[in-house]
């Protein structure tokens, strides 16, 4: 997806969030970030949204202390009148820094690039996901367009699969052996992703492939799932369905 469209979605998700839970009990707990509320994973998202903007806008060369949004005990019984239009501010800031300084501006990032593409990518997909913890929690339905459905997939895979990962993260490296990959086929949709496990670091690509087993659903319910939002039941598993729960079990962020 282009900057502007990132940038655009930006805004989107948050205001689909927001109208959504208006009505909504920001002190239902929120099963996919335990420890969490509604309104406590509303403040983490906006505080993301904003430190980031800081990022963008300082050119920093460093990120500035996130401890705002890390700790949230302070947070515990919100009011939807009150933090939807904080969160909604904080979107159109984030949007409307990465606007301004266009998508190649050199700034800090925690995977290498450095440029200021990476957190209109990363903050579409993460409001996207809060998004959908926040549905979930509600019990309200969750709907995504297909190309940011994908979109947001790929950059999973991509972030995923970085060489990086397997020093932050050396359990990830017990995935690697002869015959290993992962299969994820939309039902709805002419999507497709192969992950490969066979090499001495985790590869994917966009393609059809056989494979050590595969899964079918829908294209939100495997990003859903990938993003280990939802459980593999009620999916279609071809193979060995031991492989794609060790897979997602070791390959979880966000």
């Amino acid at each position: 997806m282009e900057h502007e469209r990132l940038c655009d979605e930006i805004v989107t998700q948050t205001e689909l969030l927001t109208s959504s839970i208006r009505d909504g009990d920001m002190t239902a707990p929120v099963p996919s970030c335990p420890g969490w509320n509604v309104g406590q994973l509303l403040r983490h998202l906006g505080g993301g949204q904003r430190w980031a903007e800081e990022i963008v806008r300082t050119r920093a060369a460093a990120p500035p202390p996130d401890d705002h949004f890390r700790d949230l005990s302070g947070y515990a019984d919100e009011n939807a009148a009150v933090v939807g239009p904080w969160l909604r501010d904080g979107a159109g800031r984030l949007a409307a820094t990465l606007r301004q300084t266009g998508p190649d501006a050199d700034v800090w990032t925690p995977v290498p690039g450095r440029t200021a593409s990476f957190y209109a990518r990363r903050f579409a997909h993460e409001t996207l996901i809060h998004r959908a913890d926040a549905m979930l929690a509600l019990g309200r339905e969750f709907t995504v367009a297909d190309d940011v459905a994908a979109d947001a997939l790929d950059e999973w895979m991509e972030l995923g699969s970085l060489p990086m990962m397997l020093d932050l993260k050396p359990e990830q490296r017990d995935l690697l052996g002869p015959g290993r990959s992962v299969h994820l086929h939309a039902t709805d949709t002419p999507a497709e992703w192969l992950v490969d496990l066979t090499g001495d670091v985790i590869a994917w690509r966009r393609v059809h492939e056989k494979a050590a087993v595969a899964v079918r659903g829908t294209l939100t319910e495997l990003l859903l799932l990938v993003y280990r939002r939802r459980p593999v039941g009620g999916l279609e598993v071809f193979g060995d369905a031991q492989l794609l729960d060790f897979w997602l079990e070791r390959v979880g962020f966000g």
